[in-house]
């Protein structure tokens, strides 16, 4: 029930980058402790469908973007989600019409939510590493990790993701975006910034998970983010983001200071 224009973004391992200037580009690795939290996260793969939904209900249209990409999906596996469980209570109780438009929706986007409802993950796909007993993404031969948000410019997927599964309360979808994206490496630092402020500007102040997950990066990346010309413009421009970044740079040089204590 996808769109057949569908295209499939498969994730690099992803270090953090500077932009590219014709400068030497330097990254920072994941460190090992960072992993074993997030392994510790996962504690199973996705399931093969979110409900193991019967398709036999009626079938939607949705009609997304700009340019008014058509999907076709179960109105039974779109009501997982609260959001188009409304939708369709609201618009379709006296309505033979049954299409939803979503004007403002990326079709990149919104074809990976539409996989996530159909099979419970979206491509590329977690797979856990036995030998390792470690997770890992189905592809890491390269290409985007990043789609294009109007208005924004390029924004990391996941992060895109997460951001509207807290739209449409498909928490699991959150989840799933947060552990892939722990999973990349390679990222220019002004994608990271740039992604952080649209971390921001759709996530709740109550927000603990991806908020939290561009501070630490930020911090363990400060080396590298400290010679980014683009950090310096975006502090300078200033904003939520950065108050609470230093708030959590403080908290770490606290927690640095108790541990030299201790010692």
């Amino acid at each position: 029930m996808f769109s057949s224009r569908r295209r499939a973004a498969s994730v690099s391992q992803h270090r953090v980058g500077k932009e590219s200037s014709g400068k030497r580009k330097m990254s920072v690795s994941h460190t090992p402790s960072m992993s074993r939290r997030m392994e510790s996260e996962v504690k199973s793969t996705p399931s093969s469908g979110t409900n193991s939904p019967a398709l036999t209900s009626a079938i939607i249209t949705v009609c997304v973007g700009r340019d008014q990409r058509l999907f076709a999906a179960h109105e039974d596996v779109l009501c997982h989600s609260p959001y188009f469980q409304a939708v369709c209570k609201g618009q379709f109780f006296n309505s033979t019409a049954r299409r939803i438009d979503l004007p403002d929706e990326e079709p990149e986007v919104f074809s990976s939510v539409l996989e996530y409802l159909y099979k419970g993950d979206y491509y590329p796909r977690l797979e856990h590493d036995k030998k390792r007993n470690s997770w890992r993404l189905e592809d890491s031969s390269g290409g985007e990790t990043t789609v294009y948000v109007n208005g924004m410019g390029m924004i990391l997927k996941d992060t895109v993701l997460y951001c509207t599964a807290e739209k449409y309360g498909l928490d699991e979808l959150k989840r799933l975006a947060l552990r892939k994206q722990g999973l990349q490496s390679g990222i220019q630092c002004s994608t990271i910034l740039a992604s952080a402020r649209y971390a921001y500007a759709n996530t709740p102040d109550t927000d603990s998970k991806l908020r939290a997950h561009y501070l630490a990066l930020i911090i363990r990346s400060r080396h590298t983010f400290k010679r980014s010309g683009t950090m310096q413009n975006e502090m300078e421009h200033g904003g939520k983001l950065f108050f609470d970044l230093f708030v959590a740079m403080c908290n770490h040089m606290d927690d640095l200071q108790g541990t030299k204590g201790r010692h």
